[in-house]
């Protein structure tokens, strides 16, 4: 079964079926919200959004753990994290969908590992390739039959937030290799990976990223907004192949 999380601007799916929600307990607090079951297009998925359902949770302060261990817990084995970036290439423009395939965290203060604690023994992930490569040719494949395009591909600079970037700060990403920036792509990879989850990620780009081409002179967030309603549609169409081609 799959497992959808929602970010900015995707709080729910409305090709989704609901049939039931289901608040879960976790070792590690409460999540960003109940787990919501439902099926698209005849089969089974399960959706979180990231932010919760009235999007009042910065990036910063989304409980991780608690998502992913939430996810988990419903007998997940993969899961699709749909994030909003701003494009740092020049090809990433407003309105681009992106499969990245590499991260570079900057995040800071976040819960990043279930292996912590005095009698809980270290644990180093392999952590070379943080996507899974299996479901990112899936989605591959679901966007070439959705007629959609998915640029495949790109490093995801995860910031800390909620704030967004500075021009330099930009500048700076992009001489470390970064191809888009987002503020949620970590610790949520890393921890998909501890607990054996495939995890991949489609980024929506709404906006170029500070000092880039339409955002050189600052972002607006009504901008951002009517990106992200336009290409969440286009989004939902992916997933509905998806799930569509995985049930067959």
């Amino acid at each position: 079964m799959l497992g959808i999380i929602g970010g900015t601007g995707l709080t729910q799916l409305s090709n989704m079926e609901v049939t039931r929600r289901e608040v879960v307990r976790t070792p590690y607090g409460e999540p960003s919200g109940a787990l919501t079951f439902g099926r698209i297009g005849g089969h089974d998925v399960v959706f979180l959004a990231r932010h919760g359902y009235g999007h009042t949770l910065p990036p910063h302060l989304v409980n991780y753990r608690a998502n992913m261990w939430a996810l988990h817990h419903a007998g997940l084995t993969d899961v699709v994290s749909v994030a909003s970036v701003g494009g740092i290439r020049a090809d990433l423009s407003p309105g681009a969908l992106a499969l990245p395939h590499q991260i570079i965290d900057y995040t800071h203060g976040r819960h990043a590992t279930y292996h912590e604690g005095e009698d809980r023994a270290v644990v180093h992930i392999d952590f070379t390739h943080p996507y899974c490569e299996g479901l990112q040719e899936r989605l591959r494949q679901a966007a070439r039959v959705a007629g959609q395009t998915l640029l495949d591909g790109g490093a995801y600079a995860a910031t800390q937030g909620p704030r967004l970037e500075t021009a330099a700060e930009i500048d700076r990403l992009e001489r470390d290799g970064a191809d888009m920036v987002g503020m949620t792509g970590m610790p949520e990879a890393a921890l998909a990976r501890e607990l054996g989850l495939c995890y991949a990620t489609v980024a929506v780009v709404a906006n170029h990223a500070a000092g880039r081409a339409g955002s050189r002179a600052g972002i607006r967030m009504e901008d951002i907004n009517a990106t992200l309603q336009e290409s969440l549609g286009r989004v939902r169409s992916i997933l509905e192949q998806l799930v569509d081609g995985d049930g067959r």
